[in-house]
């Protein structure tokens, strides 16, 4: 049988995208709030990669995009990171980005690149992006820092894969990270004397977190 749709091949730099404290939001605050803040990121998405155009996929809160190089999209996920860290009501983001071949059907691409774009997603801490090589060799022909994290196996990918982080938007500080929502504090409202145990953005983060710690402490 002839497949259906029409197929083609080439090489595009895929990255994944999502917010990092999704999921806790519905839980602790409720299906609007979580319906609301993926709203605003999604017009974000729209918003700070107008001028790229990318193709746009979303998988619930994750959005799947597809480049045609990596300088290009270091430079459209440069601009939307900085975008989303510069909006003080949507939790951190976390990134993954591959190069490599891909197969276009329609509008949807597939293939090992893109699986393993979405397997280095997955590895992101809140307010990182992850990246493999091609990626983080652009990045520092571009005067980007780039941090190396070294071979890391993922899921369902044979083999290990080189994994740099690439500082895109301004480093987070883990201390002001909250543990539940992945709100991340800015500096000088939530300023003070010393760090006491995990910051919370409000008493409902902080009681979800009181009730199970284990739920949220090592979650991304």
């Amino acid at each position: 049988m002839r497949p259906k749709g029409n197929y083609s091949n080439a090489n595009a730099t895929v990255a994944f995208v999502d917010i990092a404290g999704f999921s806790a939001i519905a839980d602790v605050y409720g299906d609007a709030s979580a319906i609301y803040t993926l709203e605003l990121f999604e017009n974000m998405v729209g918003t700070s990669l107008e001028g790229y155009q990318p193709p746009i996929k979303w998988i619930g809160d994750e959005a799947m995009l597809a480049f045609p190089a990596p300088d290009m999209a270091i430079q459209a996920l440069g601009a939307l990171l900085q975008a989303c860290r510069n909006e003080s009501g949507l939790p951190l983001t976390r990134a993954g980005v591959n190069h490599g071949p891909i197969i276009r059907r329609d509008h949807d691409i597939f293939g090992s690149t893109v699986n393993i774009a979405a397997r280095v997603a997955a590895r992101a801490s809140p307010g990182q992006l992850l990246a493999t090589r091609p990626i983080a060799e652009a990045a520092q022909a571009g005067g980007i820092l780039v941090k190396t994290i070294g071979p890391a196996a993922l899921r369902s990918v044979a083999g290990e894969v080189d994994l740099f982080e690439i500082e895109l938007a301004p480093s987070v500080d883990p201390t002001w990270i909250d543990p539940v929502c992945k709100m991340h504090a800015p500096y000088s409202p939530y300023k003070r004397a010393a760090c006491e145990g995990p910051w919370f953005c409000s008493p409902l983060c902080e009681e979800a977190y009181r009730r199970s710690p284990q739920t949220y402490s090592l979650t991304p």
